[in-house]
């Protein structure tokens, strides 16, 4: 079989996808990989093109609309898959679902799936004025390209009844949710707590719907209180229209209670050097960070939301606070403080839950079962 893995970014496809690929080159298939830029990005082509996997470039952009580009991108797309001939296709993020999977069926491929990895911009948050017009659009193109679809995979429960209830997901689709994209045990072990003070630790985009601007206002509250607190984040700026300006983040840097340590390709020395990981998100498909901090035996913070939910039992190996909610997030965040014995029970908790639940094992053996490959 001829395989078509489609992304919104080249590096996803190791980072995130890597193992799912090397599954499937196993089991004998042949495998196209398609993204944004992925010709020019050395490393990732190194790494697929040296497991036999064929690169194409896709004309998208991650971020925005243009109605012009983006029908360049279907026309893209319609082209590669008439010379590729894939038996199977699969998209994951909306632009590589909506335009990808809109290409796969005006072409008759096969077998055409969406991973639906999270609903994120199309769904979170009240919108108004551009982001509002931009949410119709997206959820109106999401029904349209979901109707073509054979199998639709999600990485949480919420989402599917989401969408479902904004009337865009096709009843006539099979639906398969699958624990996120796993964590690989073996490549984040469980390693010893740091000595010293308590180090909480965010890793993301620089998105305000990650709840970064609720993390900053928490370490602004604890900081005064807990000298030698450290609280470090992780992540790069982006273009997305919720982003973080740079000025923004380099004035808590300022204010003298948040470590900007800027985007890192590798987070095992991060994850390492903290005792809790914190993720105040509004809505995620699995959090990715938070499974290789749970891996790695940290204890966790995160919101009762969507997709971050399934990752904590409250009170076992961490605590859900409410979305948006900046007192109760430092108020958890305190606990730890005042309790710090917490820190290695819950860490331990963590890293039992991922193995149950998140082994990257499992989760490839669901994926190719939807897949049928």
């Amino acid at each position: 079989m001829t395989f078509l893995i489609l992304a919104s970014s080249p590096r996803s496809l190791c980072n995130f996808r890597g193992s799912l690929i090397e599954a499937i080159l196993a089991r004998g298939h042949t495998v196209h990989a398609c993204a944004p830029g992925l010709l020019s990005d050395q490393p990732t082509r190194d790494w697929l093109e040296a497991r036999g996997v064929t690169c194409h470039d896709a004309p998208f952009a991650r971020t925005g609309l243009n109605p012009i580009s983006d029908l360049r991108a279907l026309l893209h797309l319609t082209r590669l898959m008439r010379r590729v001939r894939p038996d199977v296709c699969l998209g994951y993020t909306i632009k590589p679902v909506i335009w990808g999977l809109l290409a796969a069926r005006l072409v008759r491929v096969p077998r055409r799936v969406a991973l639906i990895t999270g609903l994120g911009y199309a769904f979170t948050g009240q919108a108004s004025g551009k982001r509002a017009v931009i949410q119709h659009i997206a959820r109106r193109l999401y029904k349209l390209a979901l109707r073509g679809a054979h199998m639709i995979v999600f990485q949480n429960h919420d989402d599917p009844a989401d969408m479902s209830r904004h009337g865009i997901l096709p009843r006539s689709v099979p639906v398969e949710v699958v624990n996120g994209s796993g964590v690989d045990l073996a490549a984040f072990p469980p390693r010893d707590l740091p000595d010293g003070p308590i180090q909480f630790l965010l890793i993301a985009r620089l998105l305000g719907d990650k709840g970064i601007r609720e993390y900053a206002a928490a370490a602004a509250m604890l900081a005064p209180r807990w000298p030698g607190v450290g609280f470090h984040l992780v992540g790069g700026l982006d273009p997305n229209p919720d982003g973080i300006a740079r000025d923004e983040v380099e004035g808590w840097v300022r204010a003298g209670h948040m470590i900007w340590h800027g985007p890192l390709d590798e987070v095992r020395a991060a994850l390492a050097a903290c005792h809790v990981y914190v993720l105040p998100s509004y809505r995620e498909g699995t959090p990715r960070t938070v499974l290789e901090a749970m891996a790695t035996g940290r204890a966790i913070i995160t919101t009762d939301a969507p997709g971050c939910r399934e990752t904590v039992e409250d009170g076992q190996n961490g605590f859900l606070v409410s979305v948006r909610d900046c007192a109760a997030l430092a108020g958890v965040m305190e606990r730890f403080l005042v309790t710090p014995g917490l820190v290695a029970r819950m860490g331990a908790a963590s890293r039992g839950v991922a193995a149950e639940k998140y082994d990257l094992h499992k989760v490839n053996t669901a994926m190719l079962r939807a897949l049928r490959l």
